[in-house]
């Protein structure tokens, strides 16, 4: 009897570990219902790979990030754009804003994002699922990451352009506008969003400190 118990217990503990080489692959689309068996037909969690005596060494080089995109939002390339990231889970990004422009609440539900300021002055902030708000100031050459589907925000608080780039883990992270995807980009609830971020940058937050800010007051 004893005997059995310890095979047992050995068999639920083997059945509830999974080697991470065993364990699913984190989806590349919102959704995947599955499909019907007579309407089922190839449909990969990527994109299919190139036959390996056909790549070529400009598979792995992109001009998409050279110049700057329509000012305050993200361009994000991602494995659909870029060939070489197909299958290695990660994206980038470029975001020039305006001086005191500001990239809207989002997030991206497939990936952590980590951002290098290549020029300016800009406040980064993301808020947790309690609505706690963490935010820093950044200067050129300074870091910030972004977790996974956590809302995000950027602005510029400087006098000049500023411009960021972004590795992103995942080759098609997704991107959820808050506000727009709810709102008309004219509607007062809008522009109150946008006056309500912009105060973010008078609230001074030291080292490892957090604020809690509630969306609505």
């Amino acid at each position: 009897m004893k005997l059995f118990t310890v095979m047992f217990s050995y068999l639920l503990l083997l059945g509830l570990y999974t080697p991470p080489s065993l364990s699913d692959s984190p989806p590349l689309q919102d959704m995947c219902p599955m499909a019907p068996q007579g309407e089922r037909k190839l449909f990969m969690n990527g994109y299919l790979c190139k036959h390996p005596s056909t790549i070529l060494a400009s598979d792995f080089k992109t001009l998409l990030l050279n110049h700057a995109g329509k000012l305050d939002n993200v361009v994000i390339v991602t494995a659909a754009e870029f060939p070489g990231l197909n299958t290695l889970g990660m994206s980038m990004a470029r975001t020039d804003i305006d001086p005191y422009g500001l990239v809207l609440p989002h997030s991206h539900p497939r990936a952590s994002e980590m951002m290098f300021v290549h020029d300016g002055r800009v406040l980064a902030g993301f808020f947790d699922t309690t609505g706690k708000l963490f935010q820093k100031r950044l200067c050129k050459g300074d870091v910030f990451i972004f977790p996974r589907g956590l809302v995000h925000f950027i602005m510029n608080y400087g006098f000049r352009l500023a411009t960021t780039f972004s590795v992103l883990k995942s080759q098609n992270p997704g991107v959820v506008g808050i506000t727009h995807a709810m709102f008309a980009p004219d509607s007062d609830v809008v522009e109150g969003l946008v006056a309500r971020v912009m105060k973010f940058r008078e609230m001074e937050i030291s080292d490892n400190k957090t604020t809690d800010f509630p969306w609505t007051s």
